[in-house]
């Protein structure tokens, strides 16, 4: 299915304007210095090509922060499912790579029995648009030595920034029917394969090991450090905001809660999302706490990242984004933990 074709520069507008007429269409917007957010566009004016990872990832498209899953009646004794198979269509343009891992490791999650059916039903629905980042968005991005800063799969169409055009690969079936059925694109030629080419090949020397392990040592390190004084550090300084799993794009956690209608009868059951940082979430009856020290908590959120997932799904669940460093409070920089738990075990 795989093949390449072209879009002109100056045809973008017209592609969204195309999307929008079919679907609804979210893409990077501006939000300030810096600031950067997956909004809904009408046409290709508004949105950014050039941006930094956006606050939230595109993960709330697929799992929102709220979602009711039951309703219930007490007095019936009934509990009702919610199924939400009127979804409508999406399309996300623009997503880094960095991000398409992230939803790749989602998919991985959410398909293993028992499947969460409304994430699949929405992937379904949701046409994914990346985009290709030529050179690094900031410093606290690790998207090399994670090896997301070149595309692995996980869209329907891939974008490539060229001089003059975007290369664009076709990956599945809903990519197919959206370049035939915009009339923009023409196959690539081979002055656009060769200038891609060259792309690829000076990225190879931009991105560059950020942290001093390799790829294949970080589990390694992780699993040995149960007990570094690394986490004892991370304690004195997390003030337990939640910002590094409230962003994460491949943080899943979530708590169920029960809500009331005012006539104390029916109510509905709501997912919401919740974060392994907070003190309440590791607590169980009795009071007791698995993890009630911020250390603990921030050591089971790494292992979560670069340990557990390994033994699970065969991968890191870490994509190199950077918001968790970015967003945190207290300065808490990933690529700085790496190094420090790297340099103890040394």
């Amino acid at each position: 299915m795989t093949k390449s074709v072209i879009l002109k520069k100056t045809e973008l507008n017209h592609f969204i304007e195309a999307l929008a007429r079919s679907a609804a269409v979210v893409a990077p917007i501006a939000k300030g210095v810096k600031s950067f957010a997956f909004e809904e566009v009408r046409d290709g004016k508004t949105l950014s090509l050039k941006y930094i990872p956006t606050i939230l990832p595109p993960k709330k498209y697929f799992m929102p922060q709220r979602e009711k899953i039951q309703e219930f009646d007490r007095k019936a004794f009934r509990w009702t499912p919610v199924k939400e198979n009127g979804f409508e269509k999406l399309v996300i343009f623009g997503v880094h790579t960095c991000d398409l891992s992230g939803i790749q490791f989602l998919n991985q999650v959410m398909g293993e029995d028992p499947k969460d059916v409304n994430y699949l039903a929405r992937m379904e629905k949701i046409t994914v648009i990346g985009l290709e980042c030529n050179d690094y968005c900031d410093s606290y991005a690790s998207c090399a030595v994670m090896k997301t800063h070149l595309p692995s799969g996980g869209y329907d169409l891939f974008f490539t920034e060229l001089a003059g055009s975007f290369f664009v690969d076709v990956a599945t079936p809903k990519g197919e029917a959206i370049v035939k059925g915009t009339g923009l694109f023409k196959d690539a030629g081979e002055v656009e394969k060769k200038e891609f080419e060259n792309l690829r090949a000076k990225k190879e020397k931009i991105f560059r090991q950020e942290v001093k392990p390799a790829n294949e040592n970080l589990k390694g390190i992780f699993a040995r450090s149960f007990r570094s004084e690394v986490w004892d550090d991370l304690d004195r300084r997390c003030v337990a905001c939640g910002n590094c799993t409230n962003v994460c794009p491949t943080c899943y956690c979530f708590d169920i809660r029960d809500e009331m209608d005012l006539n104390l009868t029916t109510g509905a059951r709501t997912r919401v999302w919740d974060s392994c940082q907070n003190e309440e979430f590791a607590k169980v009856a009795g009071g007791e706490n698995f993890r009630g020290k911020r250390g603990a908590r921030q050591r089971h959120r790494y292992m979560r990242k670069f340990n557990y997932p390994v033994d699970r799904f065969q991968r890191y669940s870490c994509t190199g984004c950077g918001r968790c460093s970015r967003t945190c409070m207290a300065k808490i920089n990933l690529k700085e933990t790496i190094d420090t738990l790297a340099e103890a075990l040394s």
